[in-house]
């Protein structure tokens, strides 16, 4: 049976073949090979390295990107204002209905709290994987504006374009991670003396300083998981949110701190590991029904264990460090076994002799500089 095809296209492509200064053609059969101006079935890899030519760009941050940030993010930010009213709201309704509770009762106030902390805090850490993807596709649309610019257009208009697209990445995705996890652990310190506050308006026993610690590293360990997760990885919503959320779920089962000494045996050792354990050692009314309190230094364990989720995760990431360290080694040896003429009369197409040579002659240059700024700087 024949069928009608009808293919439905517009004119830019032609277009920009006319302004390029190189065509590379990627076949939709035999995806090895591609075909740049006249030369036929060159090695994919091959034209990739060619292109990939001189340093990396660096971007260097400033106190404008700092101000940049805070108008953004902080000033004109409508979730910090929900999770304001949300939390006005929670805690309002919370010294309501728990007013005037006992200090037998202290143990279920602490846990209601805990619980109202976490909500509260919740909205704003879950915003915090689209943020990241949002960052990451800016960062995308920068490097594509340069990416063209290098193909398409002439050097004096390159040297107009660059800035360009400085000014709209802004800052370095590095510096704006970094920033956001301030901000979003700055959010969570001020949840947690709002806790204390009103942990404290509604039952007695607890105002001392050293409970509004736990308090905050309590809230720690479930929440800054959720900032590793959303920030620096790239995972989608769904898993993010539930290993970022799996630190909660393990405390409920694992602490013990739900129904003290209970447990199979070995399992229930691992109540150590979670910072609401010693938490419960220092509450009046559940402290002389935990099970294996530490005798001294109590409240150094606490602090300990609240980043215990943050430590497994920095291993984790220095394992992927790692692996992707030994990944660019092989890359690199790859790239030296290319380099034979026909790389080099690639890259001559693609660049022209003069250019090559200039391009070669300002690479080498930026290097030679960065590491004397370097050792100038040591």
């Amino acid at each position: 049976k024949k069928h009608n095809v009808s293919l439905v296209t517009n004119d830019h492509v032609e277009t920009l073949t006319k302004m390029a200064d190189n065509t590379i053609t990627v076949s939709a059969v035999d995806r090895s090979t591609v075909k740049v101006n006249d030369m036929e079935k060159v090695e994919r890899q091959k034209a990739i390295f060619a292109l990939a030519l001189g340093d990396d760009f660096n971007f260097t941050s400033t106190a404008e990107d700092v101000r940049f940030f805070a108008d953004v993010e902080l000033f004109a930010n409508a979730s910090l204002i929900g999770v304001f009213m949300f939390s006005l709201f929670a805690f309002g309704l919370f010294i309501a209905t728990f007013w005037d509770s006992s200090e037998d009762s202290a143990a279920l106030v602490l846990v209601a709290g805990g619980i109202i902390a976490y909500f509260c805090a919740n909205p704003y850490l879950l915003s915090l994987v689209d943020w990241r993807n949002a960052v990451e596709e800016e960062g995308k649309m920068v490097l594509l504006t340069v990416d063209l610019a290098r193909l398409v257009l002439e050097e004096k208009r390159l040297t107009m374009m660059l800035p360009l697209a400085e000014a709209l990445m802004h800052s370095s995705k590095e510096l704006n991670r970094t920033l956001k996890t301030m901000l979003t652990v700055f959010i969570i310190f001020l949840i947690s003396w709002a806790e204390f506050g009103v942990v404290n308006a509604t039952t007695d026993g607890l105002s001392q300083i050293k409970f509004w610690v736990a308090m905050f590293f309590d809230s720690a360990s479930l929440t800054f998981p959720m900032i590793c997760t959303g920030i620096y990885t790239k995972l989608d919503f769904q898993t993010a949110q539930i290993l970022g959320s799996l630190p909660f779920l393990l405390m409920i089962f694992l602490s013990t701190t739900f129904s003290p000494g209970s447990g199979v045996e070995g399992l229930k050792e691992l109540r150590y590991l979670f910072s609401r354990f010693y938490f419960w050692c220092m509450v009046p009314s559940v402290e002389d029904s935990m099970e294996g309190c530490p005798e001294n230094l109590n409240l150094l364990y606490l602090v300990l264990s609240a980043l215990v989720g943050v430590a497994f995760f920095l291993v984790i990431q220095l394992v992927g460090a790692i692996r992707s360290k030994k990944a660019d080694v092989e890359t690199a040896k790859l790239r030296e076994s290319m380099f034979d003429d026909e790389f080099h009369q690639l890259q001559v197409t693609l660049y022209g002799e003069k250019a090559l040579k200039r391009l070669n002659h300002m690479a080498s240059s930026m290097h030679s500089q960065g590491s004397r700024t370097k050792a100038e700087d040591a």
